[in-house]
């Protein structure tokens, strides 16, 4: 029987360019460069024997990519396509997996507060969706959809009949408007708050600082110093923060704090000063704010809707103050809480600008709507379960 003869190769500077760099390029893989040898060879007229004495590869591995290369080019030192092993699990029981999972827990009758992989697996199994399930083929259904059922996140409904106006107040403030006027430059606006229960925790082996391979270790058991009150003013448009340190919350820490604000410039001479606050008892009502605005005439007392702390800017400072004054706590008194959070003040402010505020009116209104529609549905889905 006749020999074949060997594939003739002939390059362009594009394909020689890019098989030399496949040939020696470190991080190609080991396959792909020996292929890219096989070519450059087959290109210099050698035949497949002596390619296969100087590769150190099988004849007819040459043969095979020398002659895939002829027919393809490049794309041919690719390797093809192959069907696979068939998949273990059909996409009904994917789906129904998936399903599942969009399913609290004690709607199946599983005694447990909410699903993980290898709890979704077992449950899978119990019902007969498969017969084997592993965790790690669940969780890989699970991000297709972007599921995370062992994750929660808690939310709390409107409650408050004058939501929208009370927040659309607020919000105005924000775009420095009031009852659709502009604010002047000698108006300004405070948002305050407390923050309750500051600890001192007095850890009983010191705090070790971070290391090669080793976060900060605090230690877990500690001596309770007792718990302060923080008190905190903003000023929104001037990121500028007023805190006070006190034994407790009440409407004499609070008002200590407003004519700590108030007893200076530009406020003291201001021709308003609008104050917002939530609906704690310390400024609740009306009485709070009559109570203000006797104590001082140019100040205009606004409360947030209820249960929508999360309207009230000083909140996100207590949310920095949480995250690199107090946690974690490790103060050997009180004295040393109060000391370090009136030197954050002072950091704060030398280097603060405004929040980036980007939740308008508009936001608003697109809110309210979603959570009507969400009524809706809820109470059509209630109505038509209940028994006729």
């Amino acid at each position: 029987m006749p020999v074949a003869l060997a594939r003739s190769i002939s390059l362009t500077a594009a394909e020689r360019h890019w098989l030399k760099k496949a040939a020696c390029g470190h991080k190609i893989e080991h396959r792909l460069r020996m292929r890219a040898q096989i070519v450059l060879h087959a290109a210099r007229g050698r035949s497949n024997a002596r390619i296969a004495r100087q590769t150190g590869l099988h004849l007819d591995t040459v043969r095979r990519w020398r002659g895939r290369f002829a027919e393809a080019r490049l794309e041919g030192l690719a390797d093809r396509k192959r069907s696979g092993r068939p998949g273990a699990f059909t996409a009904l029981q994917a789906a129904s997996v998936t399903a599942l999972a969009c399913r609290l827990p004690a709607e199946s009758g599983v005694p447990i507060s909410r699903w993980s992989a290898p709890e979704l697996a077992r449950e899978a199994i119990a019902r007969g969706i498969a017969t084997f399930l592993s965790a790690s083929t669940v969780r890989r259904w699970l991000a297709q959809d972007v599921l995370k059922p062992w994750q929660h996140r808690f939310w709390i409904f409107i409650t408050d009949p004058d939501f929208r106006p009370k927040a659309q107040r607020m919000l105005e403030l924000y775009a420095r408007t009031w009852h659709g006027r502009p604010l002047g430059e000698d108006e300004y606006v405070i948002s305050a708050d407390e923050k309750t229960s500051i600890q001192a925790r007095c850890r009983c082996h010191p705090t070790l600082a971070p290391g090669q391979a080793r976060a900060m270790r605090v230690n877990h058991t500690y001596g309770r110093g007792g718990a302060v009150a923080y008190l905190a003013a903003c000023d929104v448009h001037h990121a500028k923060v007023f805190g006070r340190t006190e034994p407790r919350t009440g409407i004499a820490p609070f008002m200590n704090l407003v004519t700590q604000v108030m007893s200076r410039e530009p406020y003291a001479s201001a021709k308003r000063v609008f104050w917002i606050v939530d609906n704690g008892s310390s400024h609740r009502g009306k009485k709070a704010a009559d109570r203000l605005t006797k104590a001082f005439p140019n100040t205009v007392m606004v409360h947030t809707p209820v249960h929508a702390s999360w309207l009230n800017q000083v909140e996100i400072y207590f949310s920095v103050v949480q995250r690199k004054v107090v946690s974690p706590n490790d103060f050997t008194d009180l004295a040393q809480v109060g000391d370090r959070l009136r030197a954050f003040e002072d950091r704060y402010n030398a280097t603060a600008q405004p929040f980036q505020w980007k939740f308008t009116t508009s936001d608003l209104d697109d809110l309210l709507a979603r959570l009507d529609r969400h009524t809706a549905d809820h109470q059509a889905e209630s109505s038509t379960a209940q028994p006729a």
